[in-house]
């Protein structure tokens, strides 16, 4: 990987944050961190990362309404989004794809499942790659 990929990784819970650091870092990718809606917006703003990583239930402004503006605003429209939640209702998850999330997934995760969505993301392909399983059935 030659330039690292820019990722934002937003939650509330620092410990999260710090688990989607350790191991996107781990993956080689370039990790910064906001704990709200609102420094999440500031940080994309300054930072241009390349992908986020978005929780749903944060104090100030949730993940939805983070989303909402991203997709609003020419600017960060394009840029990819994974949602990360404990929120895993199918109207939840109905509300973040409908939303534009690019991937929703469950707290507990497991950060194997959160590398692979990822790289699949940032590489654009829609595929599954039989060469690197990560997900276990």
């Amino acid at each position: 990987m030659p330039v690292s990929k820019r990722i934002l990784a937003v939650d509330d819970e620092r410990h999260i944050v710090r688990l989607i650091q350790v191991n996107l870092e781990r993956a080689g990718y370039q990790v910064s961190t906001a704990f709200d809606g609102p420094e999440a917006l500031k940080k994309i703003e300054s930072d241009k990362p390349d992908l986020v990583v978005l929780d749903v239930m944060m104090p100030k402004m949730d993940g939805f309404e983070v989303l909402k503006r991203l997709r609003a605003n020419p600017e960060t429209r394009q840029i990819p989004i994974i949602m990360l939640t404990a929120k895993a209702q199918d109207q939840d998850v109905f509300k973040g794809w409908s939303s534009g999330a690019d991937a929703y997934l469950t707290k507990p995760f497991n950060p194997l499942e959160l590398i692979t969505f990822v790289k699949r993301i940032l590489s654009g392909h829609d595929d599954y790659d039989d060469q690197d399983k990560t997900w276990e059935i």
